[in-house]
């Protein structure tokens, strides 16, 4: 066995997570590249074809079809393309799978599109073991995260907000609303700034991203 497939052994028994994702076939790609797209997004991650969500090595009868399929709707389904490498690991005797290492992107944000021919596509993040779709903010500060940090500006607003984190260990986007007074546009522009600034960090989640001073 060689050191290639040690460390893709050794990844895969840590579970999905951050930077593992399992798929146990590549059969409907348009499902997957949303992963394709979290990673590129986020801080880079590992997907692997031909594993069960457990961990527990599936394999793939045909590897190389697979592959063909899924490496073909990553380039034509996520925009801007996605940098990656993929390679076919035989993991145990007659076993198979696919590796694809996907780094963390210059080019933020990457988004994923169901068909060619559409207009929109969705960005997606990743938190945990889940690839979640960005809303305005984080496509904002990932988009803008590439210029240098941006002055803090300790006006009320920012100063009324860390008051509120001294009894409190993070708010979201509608609470912040509600804490400052301001529309809901007003709000969220503060909270990018202070994220783009260093301030604060985002934490995407299904039900509303949750913003955190950085200690």
């Amino acid at each position: 066995m060689n050191e290639e497939v040690k460390a893709a052994l050794k990844l895969i028994r840590q579970g999905e997570g951050q930077f593992v994702e399992f798929k146990k076939k590549a059969n409907h790609p348009e499902k997957i590249i949303r992963e394709v797209v979290a990673f590129a997004n986020s801080q880079g991650g590992n997907l692997f074809v031909g594993v069960e969500d457990n961990g527990s090595l599936a394999g793939l009868k045909y590897p190389e079809d697979e592959e063909f399929v899924l490496t073909k709707a990553i380039n034509e389904l996520c925009r801007p393309l996605i940098d990656f490498t993929v390679k076919i690991l035989l993991v145990k005797e007659d076993i198979e799978i696919l590796h694809y290492q996907i780094p963390e992107s210059n080019n933020k944000p990457h988004f994923a599109f169901l068909e060619k021919k559409h207009r929109y596509g969705k960005a997606f993040v990743r938190f945990e073991d889940q690839s979640i779709q960005a809303s305005y903010e984080l496509r904002q500060i990932l988009k803008r995260s590439k210029r240098a940090n941006q002055p803090i500006e300790f006006e009320d607003k920012a100063r009324q907000l860390f008051k509120y984190f001294e009894n409190n260990t993070s708010i979201t986007l509608n609470e912040y609303t509600k804490l400052s007074g301001l529309n809901k546009k007003l709000a969220s522009n503060k909270l990018i700034h202070l994220a783009l600034s260093g301030a604060l960090k985002i934490e995407p989640r299904k039900g509303g991203d949750i913003y955190m001073p950085v200690e």
